[in-house]
């Protein structure tokens, strides 16, 4: 049974399922590629079942996990795929602290393909007739300060949903994406619409399969460090 030991450093929401993703941990010292677990339904997403430990518990970012795999399931611009084997428990098998994220800490550089932006994001889309030149969908970098907005993006079109939103500067960039970490959407949406400083933080960006007629980034997950 093929097994890929994974640094957890994504647990994100995908509609009513999971987006997991981190970086094979080799020789118990030093980080390997990106893998993203999916299932072999359309949505791709993992379900609670699909990636308990074998008490029920849910993976946790940092945890050094044991993934069953049936194989390499690259899908356009997420080379980063593998298909889990949803027979098995997922097993942990150590955890990091986050000591060890400038670890994982990929080389400054722009996020994939700037200069599309959504109505209310920035340099959050890159367009379907342009994605065919981008070979990856994960990325986990550093910052030095993160805003997190709290906000009713769909507001003026009767949606009053609220909805968090990440800003940051990287590589001379500024970016505005929506957050699916499920820790720091419940965290902010319990507070007042409003804009939130935090200081130094690693996140994880994902950039997501075609929706419409664009591809979108996302933060996946946040890291803040004390």
């Amino acid at each position: 049974m093929p097994v890929k030991r994974v640094v957890c450093l994504a647990n994100s929401r995908k509609l009513a399922e999971r987006c997991v993703a981190g970086r094979e941990w080799i020789g118990g010292r030093r980080a390997g590629a990106w893998v993203r677990p999916v299932s072999n339904r359309k949505s791709q997403g993992v379900s609670e079942y699909e990636r308990q430990y074998i008490d029920g518990s849910d993976p946790q970012v940092l945890d050094i996990i044991d993934i069953p795999v049936l194989e390499h399931r690259p899908q356009d611009h997420q080379t980063e795929n593998w298909l889990l084997d949803p027979k098995y428990y997922w097993e942990k098998v150590g955890r990091l602290t986050p000591f060890d994220l400038p670890t994982f800490v990929d080389p400054a550089a722009p996020l994939w393909i700037d200069g599309y932006s959504t109505f209310k994001g920035r340099n959050d889309k890159i367009p379907f007739a342009a994605i065919a030149s981008v070979t990856d969908s994960l990325r986990f970098i550093r910052t030095d300060r993160l805003q997190l907005v709290v906000c009713r993006p769909g507001e003026a079109f009767g949606n009053n949903k609220r909805r968090v939103q990440g800003r940051f500067r990287h590589a001379e960039t500024k970016y505005a994406l929506w957050v699916t970490d499920p820790r720091y959407e419940r965290k902010y949406l319990s507070k007042l619409d409003g804009t939130y400083e935090l200081a130094e933080c690693y996140i994880t960006i994902s950039l997501g399969e075609p929706y419409e007629d664009s591809c979108y980034k996302l933060v996946a997950t946040i890291f803040e460090v004390d």
